[in-house]
């Protein structure tokens, strides 16, 4: 049985940053590879930020795509309530809001929700394609 007190191996810390920085600069085929591999597709880090959230907030659609692939859930929120849709849309990312659409992610979900955060920063061209959907 696994003690639940033991603290993770600074191997796994290690692994688990160069993904985050991988999401962050968008390596598609690194997050592949090592979701492939059987690194969980929902991998999250302190603040309740996904491999997702960070692709997507960072605007890098292919990483983005690769991890909605492999099982990433479109709609999971970090600790904050936002999704990686609402920080698409607050970045201005449109190829990352075209894939997240295209997975299945709810322009409602989250708080403030992707299109509370289009129509909140004037973007009127997310809200269209928001509500298109």
């Amino acid at each position: 049985m696994t003690d639940p007190t033991a603290q993770p191996d600074a191997e796994v810390i290690a692994l688990a940053g160069r993904l985050f920085e991988a999401a962050r600069g968008g390596d598609a085929g690194l997050l592949a590879a090592y979701l492939d591999a059987g690194t969980p597709a929902n991998l999250t880090n302190d603040r309740g930020d996904t491999l997702l959230m960070l692709a997507a907030y960072h605007g890098h659609a292919a990483a983005v795509t690769a991890l909605l692939e492999r099982g990433a859930e479109p709609d999971r929120a970090n600790d904050r309530g936002q999704t990686p849709l609402a920080g698409a849309v607050f970045k201005g990312a449109t190829e990352v809001v075209d894939a997240l659409l295209a997975h299945g992610a709810d322009p409602n979900a989250g708080m403030p929700s992707a299109l509370d955060a289009a129509r909140m920063f004037g973007k009127d061209d997310l809200v269209a394609r928001l509500t298109a959907r």
